[in-house]
């Protein structure tokens, strides 16, 4: 074991590999009696394939590039791509992300349009598509720009011919549902083909706010008849509904204050945990019913494991292995239950669990430890205390290394990580951003602050008209707590976050004097352009519970705004911004930077053509990870080797 300065020591965790191991499999389904799935490739311009197991356990890409399987509805997006056997040969159709079309594809041909092109603004684009086959038809949601503005949108379940007959033709497109509610999900069918079961909710509730869900009948002509709210309501969130194989009706609703499962309107198993989540993407499933009764759950507080749920006592057992926490994406076929898990010392993977014998396996995207695990970080879950007592839930990463050690007299720097939604949360799984910087000698401390899911929504809602104040104390509580304890060098604290986290970094660096330094990746920063139609309409009222009623406490509005605090920034900071970003545009962090414009405060600017929320690309990436560590290095005095030097500007 060598002694060396935090900071220097040598890591096998460049950011090229990090780059490439950015993402998961997502959107987990069968077509017949193989699983299907989506997989990032970030060295491919940040697309997402199709990958197919057959039944021997081999496993291929099934849409070369440039074909990208995602839609952008509410930007978000969500379940992209549906599939059955036809003839005995697959009949996947899918949403291709460059036009927003559906297509139809049978492997070994070319995909064809399903659905026509819309010059209106953001254009038609789809989700949650279920292949009809009796009807010659898919069904999914539709999001229809009706004017050049983000909000000029309405939202409908729709009828595609699966013959291609609209491809041309908008008319050609049937609409199942009018548009009286601003947002729904997919429909879900009753096993008899005759009840449609869907959520739906308006401005300025979020769905993790209130949600109802919805039934109507539907004829044998695939018409619905009368739709009827049978849950839910303006303080009920229904996170996911679905049916039971004998055709009782089930779902997620937090009234109890937690996310838990019912039949029929019956709690099946009341937990203080949730057996549901925050609804960002259409599609998303915490559960999905078995043949005989039993239900595939994703539960947990605070993390999620996999279980099946015995309705009838409401026993839960969970799956044997080595993934502590599970994606909100599952499928079922007979017995067989496919889900997405991970671990501290795992990426995310493909798990088939077989109900008859409780085996489960991966099966697809298997973890590869392309470094030796000794490099990964050891993280600790704490709880801390914040302001007024409140407990704060965290995730601590300390320096890790296997032939390193720090001299006994430094204290190692600290980098808070403040994640994004802000209605979310930091899952721990491995993550090898963080092995980047923890591998260096520079710790990590994930923060799930107040308003974070997964510990009910008495949590979740502690953030109601507080954002930009209890987010910012809780993180601030945890990096004072990290250098009160002497785990952490007081004068090394720096704060990063993207999205909402990059509210609460910018909040941070304008209103304390907690951090060094910060990173900000595609924030926002000005309430005043978000509320005036800068951002996209699934978040364009959020604020509404997040700062406050804008008619009753407009002035709120430009308090909490990190732009009118610029002023106040004295720290070095590093902002990172995609180019192609419609829900945090670049005009804000442009703004922000005027602000600041002869000010002497070191900074650097990076914007990214190609990028929209969220970085895919592996450049982008790398180029991201790097300035962050050089930022570090030179705010910290620190030592990195083989790292460019990022300009600061001042």
């Amino acid at each position: 074991m060598r002694t060396s300065a935090y900071g220097s020591w040598p890591s096998p965790i460049d950011a090229a590999l990090a780059a490439a191991h950015e993402g998961h499999p997502e959107y987990v389904g069968f077509v017949g009696d193989e699983a299907w799935w989506t997989e990032p490739r970030p060295t491919e311009g940040g697309r997402r394939t199709l990958v197919r197991r057959r039944a021997d356990g081999s496993q291929e890409p099934v849409l070369p590039a440039p074909w990208n399987v995602r839609s952008r509805v509410i930007e978000y997006g969500g379940q992209p791509w549906a599939g059955a056997v036809v003839d005995g040969e697959p009949l996947v159709v899918f949403v291709h992300f460059a036009d927003q079309r559906l297509y139809a594809f049978r492997p070994g041909g070319e995909p064809r349009p399903l659905t026509p092109l819309s010059p209106v603004g953001g254009g038609l684009r789809w989700a949650e598509p279920q292949l009809r086959l009796d009807q010659g038809e898919v069904w999914c949601v539709l999001e229809e720009f009706t004017g050049d503005a983000p909000v000029d949108v309405r939202r409908v379940l729709a009828a595609v011919p699966l013959d291609g007959s609209a491809a041309q033709d908008r008319d050609g497109v049937r609409e199942l549902t009018d548009d009286r509610h601003r947002f729904v999900t997919g429909a879900r069918l009753s096993p008899d083909g005759r009840r449609a079961a869907w959520l739906a909710w308006d401005h300025p509730r979020m769905p993790w706010e209130g949600t109802e869900l919805v039934v109507a009948e539907v004829g044998a002509d695939g018409t619905f008849g009368q739709a009827r709210t049978v849950a839910g309501g303006p303080e009920e969130a229904i996170a996911q509904a679905d049916w039971s194989t004998d055709g009782c009706l089930l779902y997620a609703s937090d009234r109890t204050g937690w996310w838990n499962l019912y039949r029929d309107g019956r709690l099946l198993c009341g937990r203080e945990e949730e057996f549901g989540g925050p609804l960002w993407k259409l599609g998303q499933r915490w559960f999905a019913p078995l043949e005989g009764g039993r239900i595939a759950v994703v539960h947990g507080r605070g993390a999620t494991a996999l279980g099946i749920l015995d309705p009838e006592g409401g026993e839960v057992v969970d799956t044997a292995g080595p993934w502590t926490e599970f994606a909100s994406t599952l499928a079922v076929h007979g017995e067989r239950v496919v889900a997405v898990g991970a671990s501290p010392r795992t990426a995310y993977e493909v798990v088939e669990l077989d109900t008859r014998t409780g085996r489960a396996q991966v099966i697809g995207a298997p973890h590869d430890d392309a470094v030796d695990p000794a490099y990964y970080p050891e993280p600790q879950i704490r709880t801390f205390t914040g302001p007024a007592g409140r407990e704060i839930h965290a995730h601590v990463y300390p320096p890790h290394h296997p032939g390193r050690t720090a001299p006994d007299d430094e204290l190692p720097p600290y980098v808070v990580w403040a994640h994004g939604g802000p209605t979310s949360r930091a899952p721990l799984v491995l993550d090898l951003a963080i092995a980047y910087f923890t591998s260096r000698g520079i710790g990590v401390a994930e923060v799930n602050y107040g308003g974070s899911t997964g510990y009910g929504r008495e949590y979740r809602e502690r953030l109601r008209e507080q954002w930009g104040v209890v987010d910012v104390e809780d993180c601030a509580a945890v990096a004072l707590a990290l250098a009160d304890e002497g785990t952490a060098d007081r004068d090394r604290l720096a704060i990063r976050g993207g999205s909402a986290g990059g509210w609460t970094a910018a909040a941070s660096l304008a209103t304390t004097d907690v951090y060094a330094c910060g990173t900000i990746l595609y924030p926002v920063l000005d309430l005043a352009g978000w509320n005036a139609g800068e951002t996209h309409d699934f978040e364009s009222q959020y604020m509404e519970t997040l700062i406050g009623p804008h008619a009753e406490v407009p002035g709120r509005y430009a308090q909490r705004s990190p732009i009118e605090h610029a002023d106040q920034v004295t720290a070095p900071f590093l902002l990172l911004q995609g180019l192609d970003d419609v829900i945090c545009p670049p005009a804000q962090c442009e703004r922000f930077l005027a602000r600041i414009a002869g000010r002497r405060v070191r900074h650097a600017y990076l914007a990214f053509e190609g990028e929209g929320h969220g970085f895919r690309r592996a450049e982008t990436m790398i180029r991201v990870l790097e300035s962050e560590l050089s930022l570090y290095a030179q705010v910290f005095g620190l030592n990195p080797p083989g790292i460019p030097t990022l300009e600061l500007a001042k």
